[in-house]
């Protein structure tokens, strides 16, 4: 597999990553009240991987980082979060926090830290995917940018 064009998502790839992040199971609800900053990974003209970040001041969520099934495993998941990475410290951001029920694996692998929610700055605290969407079963992580 090539590697795969990681771009900013546009108003038209908006379908296919909700079909992507439904597929996963992960919450579409808010997508269009809190404005994630959504990048696309694409093969070709087809989107293989999403994820966002949704900014607070110096903190920002992680959120919805999705590969597709026939994807996984081909690093395509660690290009994007690269390039989230990238784009939050180009941003100021110094902080990324997340929630996860199944990828708490892959991003210890990136150095991400469980952290207890509490801890996480209340502007972030006060997001809908903090208050109802990410049951309490989640795990909450966090990794500091340098």
């Amino acid at each position: 597999m090539a590697t795969p064009l990681v771009r900013t998502a546009t108003a038209r790839d908006a379908q296919s990553v909700r079909v992507l992040l439904e597929l996963d199971g992960l919450p579409t609800a808010d997508l269009v009240s809190s404005q994630p900053e959504f990048i696309v990974a694409c093969e070709g003209t087809r989107i293989i991987g999403a994820g966002a970040l949704q900014r607070f001041g110096a903190a920002a969520l992680l959120r919805s980082v999705v590969v597709e099934v026939g994807a996984r495993g081909s690093g395509v998941g660690q290009l994007i979060l690269q390039e989230l990475e990238r784009r939050a410290r180009a941003a100021d951001v110094t902080e990324l926090i997340l929630l996860t029920q199944t990828a708490k694996p892959f991003f210890e692998r990136q150095n991400y830290r469980a952290i207890e929610r509490e801890s996480v700055p209340p502007a972030v605290q006060s997001s809908e995917e903090f208050r109802s969407l990410c049951p309490e079963s989640a795990t909450c992580m966090a990794k500091t940018l340098r």
